[in-house]
């Protein structure tokens, strides 16, 4: 598989670009909708729970804290979501791609990883653009964010290679994961900040993956620090045999889905 994604790098770099221009090359912004669908968002709940949830961010004296916390946790949910969302109707998407051409089907994961990888990037870009207006600085902490984002890449990855497989024989899983990712994002302190938890229920909150991920956002935009160092260990341990599962699935149900699809 990782021969066959080098052999064709020029191949896979070519389809991310072409990817991207097709995807806005009808449109009069092009681009710029991979930055405002998620900052729209930012801005209703911002409009909607800032005045409720502004004072209680503890250490940020910036009367636009909210706001920088709101995009903070939304870049890493926008990774993580698009990552599940786009790998689970990859096969079904590409299926006449994949019935009558020959060539290494672990190339069409990798396109789609590197599109939605630049996607995020571009808003990256536009979110620290949007710091420095707000007054909101930032430093080498910043950094951090390359293996927080290869975290949520290999965590997500693995999980959309499984649900990509298996939603090719049993097409309800694109029906109900959509439902379980919006549960998820309110499970999520992504709109409303850890504090504002009763301490009964953050045991509860300790079993979702994307906690320490998202507070890993939190920690290097929004505080300038390092996150927990430990749990990116426990999540990239947990990642990566998700992603190998969610590889060996792939691998041995290529024959199988090309003759459902």
């Amino acid at each position: 598989m990782f021969k066959s994604i080098w052999d064709y790098r020029y191949f896979i770099f070519s389809a991310i670009r072409n990817d991207l221009t097709t995807r806005f090359i009808h449109s009069k912004l092009g681009g710029l909708w991979v930055i405002f669908n998620p900052l729209a968002q930012v801005m209703i709940y911002a409009l909607i729970l800032s005045n409720v949830l502004s004072a209680k961010l503890p250490g940020i004296d910036n009367k636009f804290a909210f706001s920088i916390y709101l995009m903070s946790g939304t870049l890493g949910w926008a990774l993580f979501s698009e990552v599940i969302a786009r790998s689970m109707n990859l096969f079904i998407e590409n299926a006449n791609l994949l019935k009558k051409i020959n060539f290494p089907r672990v190339t069409l994961p990798s396109i789609m990883l590197g599109s939605c990888l630049l996607n995020n990037i571009i808003l990256l870009a536009a979110i620290l653009v949007i710091f420095m207006f707000l007054g909101h600085g930032f430093d080498f902490t910043i950094l951090w964010l390359i293996p927080l984002m290869i975290t949520v890449v290999v965590f997500a990855f693995g999980i959309g290679l499984i649900l990509g497989v298996i939603n090719v024989f049993v097409r309800d899983i694109g029906q109900v994961v959509p439902i379980v990712l919006q549960v998820l994002f309110w499970f999520t302190p992504i709109v409303y900040p850890v504090e504002i938890i009763p301490s009964e229920y953050l045991d509860f909150l300790n079993l979702n993956p994307m906690f320490p991920i998202i507070e890993g956002y939190h920690d290097v935009l929004l505080y300038g620090r390092a996150p927990d160092f430990m749990s990116f260990i426990h999540l990239n341990i947990i990642g990566f045999i998700v992603l190998f599962i969610g590889l060996f699935m792939f691998r041995k149900a290529t024959p199988e889905m090309v003759d459902v699809l």
